[in-house]
């Protein structure tokens, strides 16, 4: 087709305006034990992923959620609370006297005050007031290490019933809708952006409601059926593959849904092992995608 300013074979009367730099960025991050070891490779690799978009998009308005993937919230010891302002620590278990709100135990809700073992153990305070991370934050590191230290011997993950739910997609009834106004997740979710989504994970995901088939159609609903506006990457574990480096003597495992969905259902999927040694290179690869799909991009 020809459009009548000239030849657009790809869009035909209408001209991409892309996505501006405009990224909603979900990190579904999973607290099982094992992410003792793995959550200090993700906070690490941060950098490189935020230096590699700077480099991609030459600018960025990001949007930067973690989830909080479960509706446990509680401390088996009170000393974990590191800030009196946010707690007491001499507290009974397992609130621990903590100041919390309705959406600190809500499935989707950005976390802004983690819990369990290993985590921040404090409410981040993120410009306006928000649970995600804007272009407002003076520094978008701390601010990213806060969230992403969601803590380890919490809760059994569930990544994607926490990433539809953080999107308002019906698959997952929370009673309420977190990105309206006064929502949880107020102004998170744009039309006008590219939606990228993280899961991290050290095991196979099993728990999530519905299948891979599910998972892709309710995201591509979200984006109004655009295939391209949607990009996913999970680091998780690779026991189901020939080299493995999470199990490089044991016998290969049976598939992984994760991989499933990645590989086979979503368009621009990634996988990665969460044995590497380093996450940055994933992130990197992730990046170089996000220019092209963000210049080919038209809004809803």
């Amino acid at each position: 087709m020809t459009g009548s300013g000239g030849a657009l074979p790809d869009f035909g009367d209408v001209a991409p305006m892309g996505c501006q730099g405009k990224i909603d960025i979900i990190f579904a991050i999973s607290t099982e034990y094992p992410m003792k070891e793995y959550q200090p490779r993700l906070i690490a690799a941060f950098p490189e992923f935020a230096q590699a978009l700077e480099e991609e998009l030459g600018g960025f308005d990001l949007h930067i959620l973690v989830t909080d993937s479960s509706f446990v919230w509680g401390m088996s010891d009170c000393s974990q609370c590191k800030d009196p302002d946010d707690c007491d620590p001499n507290g009974e278990p397992s609130q621990c006297g903590a100041k919390l709100d309705a959406c600190d135990t809500t499935m989707g809700a950005g976390e802004t005050f983690s819990s369990g073992i290993g985590s921040s153990g404090r409410r981040c305070e993120l410009a306006g007031g928000r649970r995600y991370i804007t272009d407002e934050e003076e520094d978008l590191v701390e601010a990213f290490t806060c969230l992403a230290r969601v803590g380890y011997a919490v809760a059994t993950p569930m990544p994607f019933d926490s990433i539809l739910a953080a999107l308002d997609h019906p698959l997952i009834e929370t009673g309420i809708e977190l990105n309206a106004p006064g929502g949880c997740n107020e102004g998170f979710f744009r039309d006008d952006a590219l939606l990228l989504l993280v899961i991290i994970q050290n095991s196979y995901e099993y728990v999530s409601l519905g299948g891979p088939y599910q998972w892709r159609k309710a995201l591509y609903e979200v984006k109004g059926g655009d295939e391209d506006a949607v990009i996913a990457l999970a680091i998780t574990a690779d026991n189901d593959i020939v080299p493995s480096l999470c199990a490089p003597d044991g016998p290969q495992g049976y598939t992984n849904r994760m991989r499933l969905f990645m590989e086979d259902q979503l368009k621009h999927g990634n996988m990665a092992s969460i044995c590497a040694p380093a996450y940055g290179q994933f992130f990197k690869d992730v990046a170089a995608k996000l220019g092209p799909l963000c210049d080919q991009f038209i809004p809803r």
